[in-house]
């Protein structure tokens, strides 16, 4: 493939501005919080691209991939509803940040919709990260809230990683396949999930009782705060139930990651689910 340095495109120059498109006049569409200003999202990865042509709710505009990847996509039996423009590898690289893993694809998608409380109607399980900024360990805690089958993981608007392809891909595939809940308040929501009946446990290293041995509800939210602050003083009093984990090991506390799978996991197991 040739470079054509007016394309903005796979192919384009080092130096140059990256293909997204330049803002129209006009007052510009609103976007949902925490997103990058301009523009769609680069979704790159086989686990993650392959997810997002399974997710009804992801929009999905062009893939840019290799031969190769194309017919691993072909033989895992993705659909490809997308135009698609075969590209070199080393062009895609120029795409994406340095050392960023694409495999040899590229989907560029609108964000998912802005998911709110309104969409947790029928939940049981919700996990809640209060201001648990690293996109990695975000991506990492949605991947485990997929495999232990909760209903919904929420973060903040603020303070939170924004949906991009660091914690797409860190994800592998779990931002399509669970609801992101962002919410400009925390204490605020657990409110309301309390009014709708919820049970709402704040994970605390200082928590009168431990996870295994705190009284669960046949619906809960848990709620993890950032590594060093934990949950917030305010997010905490609206829980009004704290809980901590106890690590019988010489090292006491868990990556917050770590703690969420441990915590998904005892949740299950006294909810009966």
């Amino acid at each position: 493939m040739t470079d054509n340095p007016k394309s903005g495109r796979p192919g384009q120059r080092p130096g140059q501005k990256p293909f997204y498109k330049k803002k129209t006049a006009g007052k510009p569409a609103p976007r949902r919080p925490g997103l990058p200003p301009d523009g769609p999202v680069l979704l790159y990865g086989l686990h993650t691209v392959e997810a997002a042509f399974a997710n009804k709710d992801r929009k999905r505009l062009k893939l840019f991939a290799t031969e190769n990847a194309q017919n691993r996509l072909a033989e895992r039996g993705v659909k490809i509803d997308v135009p698609v423009e075969t590209t070199m590898p080393r062009a895609l690289d120029r795409m994406v940040t340095k050392d960023a893993v694409h495999q040899g694809m590229i989907l560029e998608a609108d964000p998912l919709p802005a998911y709110g409380a309104e969409h947790l109607e029928g939940a049981r399980l919700v996990l809640a990260l209060d201001q648990v900024t690293d996109p990695h360990n975000v991506g990492a805690i949605l991947r485990s809230a997929v495999a232990l089958d909760a209903d919904a993981v929420v973060t903040t608007e603020r303070h939170a990683p924004e949906e991009g392809p660091v914690l797409a891909k860190s994800a592998s595939g779990a931002l399509d396949m669970i609801k992101h809940v962002r919410v400009k308040n925390m204490a605020r929501f657990v409110g309301e999930m309390k009014d709708k009946g919820f049970g709402c446990i704040a994970l605390d290293s200082d928590g009168p009782a431990s996870l295994e041995d705190t009284a669960f509800t046949d619906k809960t939210v848990l709620v993890l705060g950032s590594e060093g602050k934990g949950v917030r003083q305010g997010v905490r009093e609206a829980c009004g139930l704290l809980a901590r984990l106890d690590m019988p090991g010489e090292i006491r506390s868990l990556n917050v990651s770590n703690a969420a799978v441990l915590s998904l996991y005892v949740a299950r197991m006294k909810m009966g689910l």
